[in-house]
């Protein structure tokens, strides 16, 4: 059990590497590896009729999220075995799953994850090492060099038990805020070297993975937060720090959320030398021309090595009252998975590039990228509205939740801001489509800057983690428009 399972042998034969526009041919140096790469696309091969034999036409995989919970779920398990050839364990693999007193590893729940994806031929993708959500508790009561320790020795000990069993390991997930600054955490406080630092001993403690930073809201090239992630992979691969891939999460809320330079953003990353991949895919009410938007993307970009949905059925989701996801809850295919697999089907015949993980070199960390803030969403015209709460997700100590804002007024209205109250002990962790301000007791959420217009009737969603001693829920949520 510790081979990766082989990527399954494309359907045509070569190791090329795409380039838009026809057959043509370049030389590309990464890693000190040379590169020849040549593009056509196939028009005599027959369209595959799954996601995955569909991905594996150009050499990539498409993937999917499971708890352990599914393992039980025989229709789950039908659809993941049939569509998909990557798997993602939600919550069993982070720091809190895995290391739930100081020393104290336990991987039986992502080992099961595990043992069923290889047994069905599928790879895994780990997730995650060091993040400032799902922490283990002991890890709230350390700072400075002791919580710098304890990071290290979690990666350490998390990685050496996957050692040469997994595909690629997000290494650091989510830390960057929206204005493009580093996010305020923790681990943040223990030095602007600590994302480095993780990379380096990831790197150590396993050389044959790859290894990944994963974020969201970072899909839109002209948004801040893009760019400040984009300046620490400049900086990263300037003086070789060992970072492999960039996992854009595509947590995309309907209408407005498919940026117009998606497509640019993978490519400029993937021009700085790293894989990209979609990892965390979902998209209010399945639109179908986000999906094929996002997967066509993909695919136009050679580095872009393959797309993973946060799920396969949307009562599979945590977003599940948005049914976000390729499949209803019985089952059944949406449109937007035939607009999938078509796009999947159209790529060209040839694989991504396969440069080696990266090797650990010993340059110091410089300081961290500066960018400026974005402007703030505008405000409009008063109306009604509303604030639901949604568990998404629990755990000890924490939980995963979403609120609905909804316009219950006679018009349109062009902000928002929700209000909720934490209880003791509670902290706010991640957030997406929203501006926190306060992380404990009261706290205000201000609508991002692509959904704060909503017209009459219409809602948008947020969500967002909560640790600390308990997983009750917020109490006094409202909101009001502008």
């Amino acid at each position: 059990m510790n081979d990766i399972p082989a990527r399954p042998k494309r359907r045509t034969g070569g190791r090329l590497r795409p380039l838009l526009g026809g057959a043509c041919a370049t030389l590309v140096a990464a890693s000190s590896v040379v590169l020849v790469n040549v593009a056509h696309a196939d028009t005599t091969r027959a369209a595959a009729t799954t996601l995955k034999a569909a991905a594996e036409l150009s050499g990539r995989y498409f993937g999917a999220a499971m708890g352990q919970d599914r393992l039980s779920d025989s229709g789950f398990l039908t659809i993941a075995n049939r569509e998909f050839d990557m798997m993602t364990a939600v919550n069993e693999m982070k720091p809190d799953a895995t290391e739930p007193t100081s020393g104290h590893f336990t991987f039986s729940a992502g080992d099961a994850i595990y043992n069923w994806a290889v047994q069905h031929g599928m790879r895994v993708r780990g997730h995650t090492l060091a993040w400032h959500g799902q922490q283990p508790a002991f890890w709230r009561n350390l700072s400075g060099s002791a919580l710098r320790s304890a990071m290290i020795e979690h990666i350490n000990g998390v990685m050496a038990h996957y050692k040469g069993k997994l595909a690629y390991w997000d290494v650091v997930n989510e830390a960057f805020a929206e204005d493009g600054s580093r996010r305020q955490s923790n681990l943040q406080a223990t030095g602007n070297d600590w994302i480095e630092a993780a990379f380096r001993t990831a790197r150590a403690a396993d050389p044959s993975v790859k290894l990944c930073y994963n974020d969201y809201n970072i899909e839109n090239w002209n948004y801040a937060k893009t760019q400040g992630v984009y300046n620490m992979i400049k900086d990263f691969k300037a003086r070789g720090v060992p970072v492999d891939c960039v996992g854009f999460q595509t947590h995309f809320t309907g209408g407005s959320s498919l940026p117009s330079t998606f497509q640019q953003t993978l490519s400029n990353f993937g021009a700085l030398g790293v894989d990209v991949a979609l990892t965390e895919v979902d998209v209010t009410n399945a639109a179908t021309n986000q999906y094929q938007g996002l997967t066509q993307a993909c695919v136009n970009v050679p580095r872009c090595v393959g797309i993973t949905t946060w799920g396969i059925r949307d009562s599979d989701s945590w977003r599940g009252s948005e049914n976000p996801l390729l499949f209803d809850r019985n089952s059944n295919p949406k449109p937007a998975y035939a607009a999938v697999l078509g796009a999947l089907n159209a790529a060209p015949t040839t694989e991504p590039p396969t440069t080696p993980p990266t090797t650990p070199p010993t340059t110091p960390p410089t300081t961290p990228p500066t960018t400026a803030p974005t402007t703030p969403p505008p405000t409009g015209q008063p109306g009604g509205c509303t604030a639901t709460f949604r568990m998404a997700n629990g755990w000890p100590g924490g939980f995963q939740g979403e609120v609905t804002v909804t316009n219950s007024g006679s018009a349109a209205v062009s902000g928002w801001t929700a209000r909720l109250t934490l209880a003791g002990g509670q902290t706010l962790g991640s957030l997406w489509n929203g501006n926190s301000t306060g992380t404990s007791g009261a706290v205000s959420v201000r609508n991002a800057d692509y959904n704060g217009s909503l017209a009459a009737n219409a809602s948008t969603t947020f969500g967002f983690t909560v640790t600390g001693s308990s997983n009750t829920a917020p109490s006094d949520v409202s909101c009001t428009s502008s």
